[in-house]
């Protein structure tokens, strides 16, 4: 709990009425989790403006309203009138929490592929070390070994904060947090001051957000400015880049931070080679610091042995030993969703897998061929309401290297599944092979079907898109969808 007239300190030129002298319970920008003695923040959003809602936040027990715009409204509260409420929001709510990251070790994991295996990479190394580790991403909210429920890859500001004080509260040491470049547009992660920086890759996604390339990229860079700001609270910095990135360098450029750069090509000063992969397993040399180790894994994919070199620079820069690290990763097995098998006895891999953007579909696709013993069948289709422009490329590399694909439905939100499989379908007849076939199968769990049904021995059916997602969207409905549950259901059919 805060003063309010202590909290009204925390914010530029603000306009005051009413008693200042009242303490805050709670703060919060959702009208529906307004309790007694709550402070309400009133945000104008793209499709609901919170200033509507600030007689119900009074009802519900409000005793403060932040706006940015004249309200009228019943019952003896304070006003504070600033010129821009998520601003404001910024400020405020990291201490009103009391800037909960100031008292962990926070590690932030961006790039477009990779984030949630490299995050749960780190958090299974740092675990395996005694320490009691939270983590905030695409998959879920972990607080020791208790997972939440998670609606955004970072959450707005006030969750945020709101999780990361719960993290403080029940003794976490460590917080690793995927940070979307969401969130780093939109400012969801000011007042967290990260310790270590991690950069995966950078690939086309979410320009329908960004509008180009380069604000993609700025956004990303953000996280890297931030971690060696001047004159921040904690010591120990670093950031750990993969330097075989075509923006690797440019990421480097950013920072003043001490940088771990990684790579498969030698070109890091963490650097992974002599790789041999099968379906299930890898083994490959790292080389560090003068020394070789040799680290093998549970699982496979040459994308999975960059998420690992990102996991070991982060946590050698926590003080963690290569021997160590080695030890932890020999019992880390693969996050759900990614480049996850589906095992029922079959003479053929199924694998499920969340890639959505051209270069996640390429790195599997590519893993596939390494390891290929006859066809690979591909499933997969394009979200509706995010970047069209990646579906025929999407569509073209998927017809590169599938000798059978089946184009389908994902998440249509909005828009017209059937327009959405054309525009992948553009892309597939450019890419098609000589004796590669595709056929288009608007409905997904039919196509899984299909594709389960006609493999044969040695085959590997990729399923790929929604990966870890047990959900459909419908236009106004929301689905259960899950990719694993359908595929098991297939192969217990045939």
């Amino acid at each position: 709990m805060k003063q309010l007239q202590d909290i009204v300190k925390t914010l530029q030129a603000p306009q005051v009425t009413g008693n200042t002298a009242v303490e805050i319970l709670d703060i919060t920008a959702d009208s529906r989790a307004v309790k007694a003695g709550s402070l309400f923040i009133a945000l104008d959003g793209a499709t609901v403006d919170g200033h509507n809602y600030v007689n119900k936040a009074i009802e519900a027990g409000a005793v403060a309203v932040l706006v940015s715009k004249p309200v009228e409204f019943s019952g003896d509260i304070c006003v504070i009138t600033v010129e821009d409420t998520r601003t404001a929001m910024m400020a405020c709510v990291p201490y009103f929490f009391d800037y909960p990251a100031n008292s962990m070790r926070m590690i932030g994991v961006t790039g477009t592929n990779g984030k949630t295996t490299t995050s749960h990479m780190i958090r299974h190394i740092l675990k395996a070390q005694g320490h009691k580790v939270g983590v905030i991403g695409t998959v879920h909210i972990m607080i020791g070994d208790t997972s939440y429920p998670i609606h955004n890859t970072t959450p707005d500001v006030v969750d945020l904060q709101h999780i990361l004080h719960q993290m403080v509260e029940e003794g976490v040491t460590h917080c690793v947090m995927e940070v979307s470049s969401h969130a780093l547009a939109l400012g969801r992660v000011s007042g967290v001051e990260y310790d270590t920086a991690v950069f995966t890759n950078l690939t086309q996604d979410h320009l329908d957000f960004h509008k180009t390339f380069e604000n993609y990229l700025e956004a990303k860079c953000k996280l890297f400015e931030q971690v060696s700001e001047p004159d921040q609270t904690k010591s120990g910095k670093g950031a750990i880049i993969n330097i075989d990135d075509a923006y690797g360098h440019r990421v480097v450029e950013k920072t003043k931070a001490p940088i771990i750069t990684y790579s498969i090509d030698g070109n890091g000063t963490l650097n992974a080679h002599d790789v041999d992969m099968t379906p299930k397993f890898s083994r490959y040399t790292v080389s560090y610091d003068g020394h070789d180790y040799t680290v093998a894994m549970n699982t496979t994919g040459l994308f999975n042995v960059y998420n690992t070199l990102a996991a070991i620079g982060a946590c050698l820069l926590e003080g963690i030993s290569m021997e160590d690290i080695d030890k932890a990763l020999k019992t880390f097995s693969a996050v759900p969703g990614r480049f996850e098998l589906i095992e029922e006895g079959q003479p053929f891999a199924v694998v499920v897998d969340y890639a959505h953007t051209p270069d996640g579909l390429e790195n599997i696709l590519q893993t596939a061929k390494a390891i290929q013993e006859n066809r690979i069948i591909v499933v997969f289709g394009c979200g509706g309401d995010r970047d069209a422009t990646k579906r025929p490329i999407m569509g073209r590399i998927a017809a590169q290297y599938g000798d059978v694909v089946y184009v389908t439905s994902d998440n249509p939100r909005t828009e017209d599944p059937v327009q959405i499989v054309k525009d992948v379908e553009a892309g597939v007849k450019e890419g098609l092979r000589e004796g590669s076939h595709y056929e288009v199968i608007v409905d997904r769990r039919e196509a899984i079907q299909h594709a389960i049904q006609n493999a044969k021995p040695g085959d590997i059916v990729l399923i790929a898109g929604k990966g870890h997602e047990d959900y459909q969207i419908l236009k106004d409905k929301t689905i259960h969808f899950d990719d694993r549950e359908e595929a098991r259901a297939a192969l217990k059919e045939i």
